[in-house]
C-alpha cells in the first residue's frame, strides 16, 4: 500500500496545528460557549477556577469527540470537496493515532470532569461523546435521512452539562436551552445540504436532499422553523428569559423565518441560477441566530443579579 503523504523531500511529519484541526476546533468553540451559558444562567454560582477546569474538560471532550469523528468518516472525508482538506483525508495524520488521540482525550475529559465538579456532569459528557462518536458517526449518518434530527441531540447536550456542573442536577431550563440547539441543528445542516449535495451524493451520506429531494428538505427546513420560533420566543417568557432575550428573539426570529420562507418558496431552477445564494445566507444567518440566543441569555443571567435581567 502506497503511502500517500509520502513526498520526493520523505514523509510528512505532523505539525501541532493538524492535530488541533483533529479536534474539530469551530465546533468546540460552540461547545464551550453553549456550556459556559448553560453554567453562568444556572441559579447556583461556581467558583471561578472550578468554571475554568470544568468548561476546560468540556472543551477537551468536545475535541475528543472530533477526533473520533474524523476517524470513522475519514472515507467520507476524502471524497467530499467540503473535507478533503481535513488531517486524515489530506494525509497529515495518521488514522491509528487520531484513534489514539480521540480514546485518550476521552478518558482524560470525562476522568477530570468529574474531579473538578461532579460525577453527573462527567456521566453526560461521556454520554455526548458516545452519542456523537459511536450512535451518530458509526450508524446513524450511515443509515437514515433522520441522521441530522436525531444525531443533533449530541451538539444540544453542552448546555446541559453546564447546568449540571453548576447545580449536581437536572432542570427544565437546561432542557430548554437542549431543545434550542436540537430544534436549530435541521434546518441549519439542510440549508447546508442543499448546496453541498453533490458532495453527499458522492459520499453516498443518505441525507435528506440525497434521499427524499431537495423540494422535500425545503418543506423541512419551513416545518422546523416554524416548530424552533414557536420554541424560541416562548423560551423568553421562561426563568432564563427576559425582555433582552424577548427583543433578540423576535428580531432573530422573525429573519430567519423569513429566510426559511424564501428557501420553502423557491424551485431548482432559481437556485441553479444564482448558485442557491439565498440557502448560503439562511445558513450564514444560522450561525448568528444560535450565538445571539445565547448570548441573550447569558445577557439576562450576568444582569439579573443587578434587577435588570429576567422578569420581575
Amino acid at each position: 500500500m502506497t503511502d500517500t503523504s509520502t513526498t520526493q523531500s520523505g514523509p510528512y511529519e505532523a505539525q501541532l496545528g493538524d492535530y488541533f484541526a483533529l479536534l474539530k476546533p469551530r465546533v468546540m468553540q460552540l461547545v464551550v460557549f453553549t456550556a459556559l451559558v448553560g453554567m453562568l444562567a444556572a441559579p447556583t454560582p461556581v467558583h471561578p477556577v472550578v468554571a475554568f477546569a470544568s468548561i476546560l474538560f468540556v472543551a477537551i471532550g468536545a475535541g475528543a469527540s472530533g477526533a473520533l469523528n474524523m476517524w470513522w468518516d475519514a472515507d467520507i472525508d476524502a471524497v467530499m470537496r467540503r473535507t478533503a482538506n481535513r488531517p486524515i483525508p489530506s494525509g497529515r495524520v495518521q488514522p491509528g493515532e487520531a484513534l489514539a488521540i480521540g480514546v485518550a482525550l476521552s478518558g482524560l475529559s470525562v476522568m477530570m470532569l468529574g474531579l473538578a465538579a461532579n460525577l453527573l456532569a462527567a456521566g453526560m459528557l461521556l454520554f455526548t461523546i458516545l452519542f456523537y462518536a459511536v450512535f451518530y458517526s458509526m450508524w446513524l449518518k450511515r443509515v437514515t435521512p433522520q441522521n441530522i434530527v436525531i444525531g443533533g441531540a449530541a451538539g444540544a447536550f453542552p448546555p446541559v452539562i453546564g447546568w449540571i456542573i453548576a447545580t449536581g442536577s437536572f432542570s427544565i431550563e437546561a432542557w430548554l436551552m437542549f431543545a434550542l440547539i436540537f430544534m436549530w441543528t435541521p434546518p441549519h445542516f439542510w440549508a447546508l445540504a442543499l448546496f453541498m449535495r453533490n458532495d453527499y451524493d458522492d459520499a453516498k451520506v443518505p441525507m435528506l436532499t440525497v434521499t427524499h429531494g431537495r423540494r422535500s428538505t425545503r418543506n423541512h427546513i419551513l416545518v422546523y422553523t416554524i416548530l424552533l420560533v414557536l420554541l424560541a420566543i416562548g423560551t423568553g417568557f421562561t426563568s432564563i428569559g427576559g425582555p433582552i432575550y424577548l427583543a433578540a428573539a423576535v428580531v432573530l426570529n422573525a429573519l430567519f423565518l423569513l429566510g426559511a420562507f424564501r428557501i420553502w418558496k423557491r424551485d431548482e431552477t432559481d437556485s441553479e441560477t444564482d448558485n442557491f445564494a439565498v440557502e448560503r445566507k439562511f445558513f450564514r444567518l444560522s450561525l448568528w441566530y444560535l450565538f445571539l440566543h445565547f448570548g441573550a441569555i447569558l445577557a439576562e443571567a450576568t444582569l439579573r443579579p443587578y434587577g435588570f435581567g429576567g422578569w420581575s
